[in-house]
């Protein structure tokens, strides 16, 4: 079966307090975005499409190995996807949703997200983690059956729903054909105001389809970067793992 990968890099990343788009800084002297294409790559994904969006032409020259889709305004993850729909005409197979912003994902992660995914022939696999405090993160919603129900955002959130500790990692395996599908239902109807692809789990489920999770064990590796502090502590992870392989 066909694999390709979309790689989310068209935010600003204003914490980082930089003008320079947040996935071209460095961790341990490579660009964020080059960990994550690498890993994809890894995985033995060779169509990788990078979505840029915010000073694109700093970013572009950091991946001539992927196809550039363009984000015209930041109006969500659903939108950001949506924007690489040309650059998958012909493509039918498992789509892996990646971070541009977090480089400690690994290629064993993304082939296990893949192997779920064929293997139940879900319409979507999400990673997901366990975290003590899950503060900020869309927490995973499932049903009295254990299955995956749907994805709450932080700022959506019951406080009943706010106390669950598995949280969304924003890594994914879809079936393209049935993301894009879904992507078309997803609406803007949320505290943020934004098209959120979180949706699309429970668009998918509601139509019948299997929606799975593959749950880390090791958070680390969802780590995204925001802040300076935050990209010092990837560094510090990262420099770890390649001293430990």
């Amino acid at each position: 079966m066909q694999t390709a990968a979309l790689v989310l890099a068209a935010g600003a990343g204003t914490r980082m307090k930089s003008d320079k788009p947040k996935v071209v800084h460095e961790v341990l002297g490579t660009p964020m975005i080059r960990w994550v294409v690498d890993a994809a790559h890894a995985a033995g994904i060779e169509h990788v499409v990078t979505i840029v969006g915010h000073k694109r032409e700093e970013v572009i020259p950091l991946v001539p190995d992927t196809q550039i889709a363009i984000q015209e305004k930041q109006r969500g993850t659903a939108d950001a996807v949506l924007s690489a729909r040309e650059a998958l005409a012909d493509f039918d197979g498992s789509l892996v949703v990646l971070s541009g912003d977090c480089p400690l994902i690994t290629p064993k992660t993304i082939k296990a997200l893949i192997k779920m995914r064929e293997e139940a022939d879900a319409a979507v696999v999400v990673l997901t983690m366990q975290l003590d405090d899950p503060f900020g993160y869309g927490r995973i919603i499932r049903d009295g059956e254990g299955r995956v129900e749907r994805i709450v955002e932080q700022k959506d959130a019951s406080p009943e729903e706010a106390a669950v500790c598995e949280c969304n990692s924003g890594f994914y395996c879809f079936d393209a054909s049935r993301l894009f599908a879904a992507l078309e239902k997803v609406s803007n109807d949320n505290a943020q105001g934004e098209f959120y692809l979180t949706d699309v789990l429970a668009i998918c489920r509601e139509a019948g389809d299997a929606v799975c999770a593959l749950v880390t064990d090791d958070p680390m590796e969802c780590l995204g970067v925001n802040t300076t502090e935050q990209l010092a502590n990837v560094a510090d992870i990262m420099q770890v793992r390649i001293a430990a392989e």
